[in-house]
This record gives structure tokens, C-alpha cells and sequence, in this order.
């Protein structure tokens, strides 16, 4: 793996661009994100562009059109595999993690495809959760176009900064962010919840 990494800091500028973008998409479009997660291409994209081998610019919009269009293509995988998606071979020794993702969608709606951006498993999954849940593309695009613009700029620019620093500053971003988005989550539920019962408070309120 290092050898591989060292490898694309060292490609052409226009390889630097295809492998950096293909990983991104490949992690939402064929779930490889289990083997190299997207955190960690995008941050090597900004390596590359901070050794000034690539244009930072380009290699941000590049990305964010991966991680964008990737996760289009999970959706429509979802969406025409339907619940047969999550027998997949990849996924039996991981049920507990794909139903708690479904909760997560069940509970969050669009706001767990922005969320689930920013966290590794998530991210490889949820797309095609959202598919296979029907959620109408329109929603799902918007969420998705939003998560992807800040997780692309975002970690690209981090691997800008770190330079050759990379690799321990996408394993500590990849699981920092994973507990924000945690927290996050926790915070949105308990709203969700003291709203809910708001709610029916004021009914029972209206009834009498």
C-alpha cells in the first residue's frame, strides 16, 4: 500500500488526476472504499497538487465530480438492485454496520446522505441505501452535491496543507470527522425527539 501511495505522489500530472478521481468514484460507485477509503485519495490529491505536480483547483473539482457522480451511480445501483443490494457478497460479515446505517437513514433522511459523506463506511454505502429506499432523486442529488463540495474541498485542501504529513493526518482527519458526524447525528436525534413530543403535547393541548 505505501509503495502504491508513493507511486501516484510520483505519476504525471494527468495520471495524478485519473487514478485520485477514479479512487473517489470507485469507493460510492464499486464500494472499494472498504480497501482504500476516499479521505485518503483525496488527501494524496492534495499532496500532489502541494508538490506542484497538479493544479489544486483542478484537482478539487475533480473530487468533488467524482465523489458526486459516484455516489449518482450507487443510488441507481441501489435503486435497481433494491434490497437484494445488501446480500451482496461484500456485505454478509458487515449486517450490523449496514442496518445501522439503514436506521440512520430511516431516522435522518437527506441529511444522512450529507452526514454520511464524512464517514468512511457510510460513505460507500449510502447512496445505494437511498436507492433502494426510493428516496426521489432530486433530494438525494441536493444533499449529495452539498456533502460532496465540502468533503472534496475540504480533504483535498487538508492533504494541500499537510504536504508530507499526509498519511498521519488522513487517518486522524478520517476518524475525527467520523466522531463529529457522531455527535452530530446524537445532537439531531435528541432535537428530533424533544420536537416530536412537543408536538404531541400540543395536540393532546388542542384535543381537550
Amino acid at each position: 500500500m505505501t509503495q502504491f501511495v508513493e507511486n501516484i505522489l510520483n505519476f504525471p500530472p494527468l495520471l495524478a488526476y485519473v487514478i485520485v478521481a477514479g479512487l473517489v468514484f470507485a469507493e460510492d460507485a464499486l464500494f472499494v472504499g472498504f480497501v482504500i477509503p476516499g479521505e485518503t485519495a483525496a488527501v494524496l490529491g492534495g499532496v500532489v497538487a502541494s508538490r506542484g505536480n497538479a493544479q489544486l483547483w483542478l484537482m478539487m473539482v475533480l473530487v468533488v465530480m467524482a465523489a458526486v457522480v459516484g455516489d449518482s451511480v450507487g443510488y441507481e445501483v441501489g435503486k435497481h438492485l433494491g434490497p437484494r443490494f445488501l446480500e451482496l457478497r461484500g456485505f454478509r460479515k458487515k449486517r450490523t454496520r449496514l442496518d445501522e446505517a439503514q436506521d440512520f437513514l430511516r431516522r435522518k433522511g437527506g441529511a444522512a446522505v450529507f452526514l454520511g459523506r464524512f464517514v468512511a463506511f457510510f460513505r460507500a454505502v449510502m447512496p445505494a441505501l437511498a436507492g433502494s429506499a426510493r428516496m426521489p432523486y432530486p433530494r438525494f442529488l441536493a444533499f449529495n452535491v452539498a456533502g460532496g463540495i465540502l468533503w472534496g474541498v475540504g480533504f483535498v485542501l487538508l492533504g494541500f496543507v499537510a504536504g508530507n504529513s499526509y498519511e498521519a493526518v488522513a487517518k486522524a482527519a478520517g476518524r475525527d470527522i467520523a466522531v463529529v458526524v457522531g455527535v452530530l447525528a446524537v445532537i439531531g436525534l435528541i432535537i428530533w425527539q424533544v420536537r416530536r413530543r412537543r408536538r404531541k403535547a400540543e395536540g393532546a393541548s388542542g384535543v381537550r
